[in-house]
């Protein structure tokens, strides 16, 4: 009986590492074609002559702006994501911090998605891609 249960847990760890294997695997691919699709808009972007502005993030809790060494674009026009002038992704929060008040905040690229807020509240998930059009679209003009 122990046999039995050692080899059916042993059996469920490795169907459980498959499929982790296999969703790492899948998150990659989709971060590539992301990071494609946002080296393409920073391309494109310079081409019209949009100019990246200094970002800025967040709070978590959203009392307190903290101003970046990040150069970008925002994409949405609650300014919760921004892609770099280095075609990195990033989503604009941080902890709060006091250090950041006098230093600005420091941020580190976010692993991007095809779709942005997938898993979020309804209505707040976009296409990757529809996003960077808008954007391209609006040109200088943007909240």
């Amino acid at each position: 009986m122990q046999d039995e249960q050692a080899a059916w847990r042993e059996q469920q760890r490795r169907a459980v590492a498959v499929r982790a294997a296999a969703l790492e695997a899948d998150r990659s691919a989709e971060a590539r074609q992301a990071a494609a699709l946002l080296d393409d808009f920073v391309r494109r972007a310079a081409e019209a002559g949009l100019a990246p502005h200094t970002l800025a993030a967040r709070s978590l809790d959203g009392r307190s702006t903290y101003r970046t060494h990040i150069r970008g674009w925002y994409l949405k026009f609650d300014r919760s994501v921004a892609v770099g002038d280095d075609g990195e992704y990033y989503v604009l929060t941080v902890t709060p911090s006091l250090r950041a008040r006098f230093t600005g905040a420091d941020l580190s690229p976010s692993m991007p998605r095809l779709i942005v807020g997938a898993g979020g509240r309804d209505g707040d998930s976009i296409p990757l891609a529809t996003l960077l059009e808008k954007r391209l679209t609006a040109g200088d003009v943007w909240p």
